[in-house]
């Protein structure tokens, strides 16, 4: 089942980057990713019911770890296609308290859901059986009331508030983005930070960050990531999953920046050690 899912992903992270290089207006994106993102969900359904779990432990496994990605992409998508389909006209004033009141109701999906942030942050596990496996829910366990009118053959009681959380913490990222960009004219000693390197590095550093988990607890998309970059850095990255590929075929060394930026920092330390 992994290793499908792992195919499955790949693919769905190839063609979401090529409609992001296609497609500019956001609007439109979300709404080819969204439908990129329901055949996917509906692929890997077919998948469980034709080959299902060799065990309880695979079956948590799947509904907590690895369908949770997904489905969150699919919430993200639609929640900005939903913030954007609803901004308001008006200036700066108006577009703070409307990004604002966007980044309470996360707030509010936070506060009333604690327990469970608490569980999930920590990687607890002695709930998972309740949680993870299908048919076994329990009702005191906070259950949403959608819950009863999913396909429960396909769902467990908390998988999708994982996704939820996982999406929530990109959207936070996305309406933090819009509070940013929408105060920057206002900004008079912005430091402005411009790449000098190659492209092909930035890209490595910027895959190597998301291997390394760092960035919203590892949860960060890697559209998201580049497109961060490239707007701090005033650099277009291009067909940046296509360099990625390329690194990877490399024979001798595939992480050839990394390696001499790690050689370069060792080296400036050794020097000022000397002083």
């Amino acid at each position: 089942m992994e290793k499908y899912y792992n195919e499955c992903v790949q693919n769905l992270d190839y063609q979401i980057n090529e409609l992001s290089v296609e497609i500019e207006d956001r609007m439109q994106l979300a709404q080819e990713v969204i439908k990129l993102l329901i055949k996917c969900l509906a692929d890997l359904k077919q998948e469980v019911m034709k080959s299902g779990f060799k065990d309880e432990e695979e079956e948590i496994y799947f509904f907590k770890k690895l369908k949770p990605i997904i489905l969150s992409k699919l919430i993200c998508y639609n929640a900005v296609f939903k913030i954007e389909a609803k901004k308001p006209y008006g200036g700066k004033k108006v577009l703070d308290e409307y990004f604002s009141a966007e980044l309470t109701k996360l707030k509010r999906f936070y506060d009333n859901n604690k327990e469970f942030y608490s569980y999930y942050r920590t990687n607890s596990s002695y709930l998972d059986h309740k949680y993870f496996v299908r048919g076994n829910y329990d009702i005191v366990l906070s259950l949403d009331t959608f819950y009863f009118e999913t396909d429960h053959s396909f769902s467990t009681s908390h998988d999708y508030k994982v996704a939820k959380i996982l999406a929530n913490d990109r959207i936070q990222v996305f309406l933090e983005e819009q509070l940013n960009n929408n105060n920057i004219t206002n900004r008079t000693n912005d430091v402005s930070l411009n790449w000098t390197g190659s492209k092909v590095a930035l890209i490595e550093l910027i895959y190597g960050l998301n291997a390394q988990g760092v960035l919203n607890n590892g949860n960060a998309d890697i559209v998201a990531i580049v497109r961060f970059f490239e707007r701090s850095f005033n650099v277009d990255l291009g067909d940046f999953y296509h360099t990625y590929m390329e690194l990877k075929s490399r024979k001798i060394t595939q992480t050839k920046f990394l390696d001499s930026m790690r050689e370069a920092l060792i080296r400036k330390m050794d020097e000022q050690d000397e002083r």
